[in-house]
């Protein structure tokens, strides 16, 4: 059974209605990335961080898992099938999908100050003053900038065992997860689901350009009707 890994990034769930950084209307017109998403902007306003991770979390019960994350759990059928995300929604887990790596923690837990103990809390809020079993502030599960991927040893050795990469919705601009692409053996496909005219991509990547759903309907029956995916790639193009 072929491994087939997919790193999956923002793009991928912007069709369930989840907001994205970059894109116009995404959360960058409304919030500074840095205020919000970096270690430092903990420690200088976690009131704000609060509030704005209590946001995401409860935009979550309002969307569902869309086609693509369901077609890659679907996958799971015929392949060996691990998913490596930068997203912290939980929609690959709701779609069906049983091999999650997140990069980025996971907005539905809450840690201590050193993120040694997490807590699964859910969709609920952490309010301000919540304290962990040791005394230290409660704060979200999410890896900020300035703070060390520690998943990213794991996303690298599934990468280097897969027969088949497929990249999702993201730009493999921010490091270390833009890196794990060199992780896989020479002579592995590797796909990358796009709709941009222009993409920035290594040499022999793939590109299919579409959007997340309609890209991974094309690329299903492909590997379905290709001997597990080693079929030619030219009519996706």
């Amino acid at each position: 059974m072929q491994h087939i890994v997919f790193l999956t990034g923002a793009g991928m769930s912007a069709e369930s209605g989840i907001s994205t950084f970059r894109d116009s209307g995404g959360l960058w017109e409304n919030y500074d990335v840095m205020k919000v998403a970096s270690i430092e902007g903990w420690y200088e306003n976690p009131d704000l961080m609060l509030t704005f991770y209590n946001e995401r979390r409860a935009q979550l019960d309002k969307v569902e898992p869309n086609e693509g994350h369901q077609i890659i759990a679907a996958l799971e059928k015929d392949f060996k099938v691990s998913v490596i995300t930068q997203n912290v929604d939980n929609l690959h887990e709701r779609a069906g999908s049983t091999e999650v790596v997140h990069l980025h923690g996971e907005l539905t837990k809450a840690c201590n100050e050193s993120k040694t103990k997490v807590y699964d809390i859910g969709l609920k809020p952490i309010r301000p003053g919540d304290k962990a079993e040791d005394g230290s502030r409660l704060r979200p599960f999410i890896v900020w900038f300035g703070e060390a991927v520690p998943m990213i040893e794991k996303a690298a050795a599934l990468v280097s065992k897969a027969d088949i990469v497929v990249i999702i919705g993201t730009s493999m601009q921010v490091y270390p997860a833009a890196g794990l692409i060199h992780y896989a053996r020479r002579g592995v496909p590797v796909y990358l689901i796009d709709p941009a005219e222009e993409v920035n991509a290594p040499s022999g990547v793939i590109i299919i350009r579409d959007k997340a759903s309609a890209g991974m309907a094309r690329l299903k029956e492909e590997f379905l009707k290709s001997e597990a995916g080693r079929g030619s790639a030219s009519s996706l193009k």
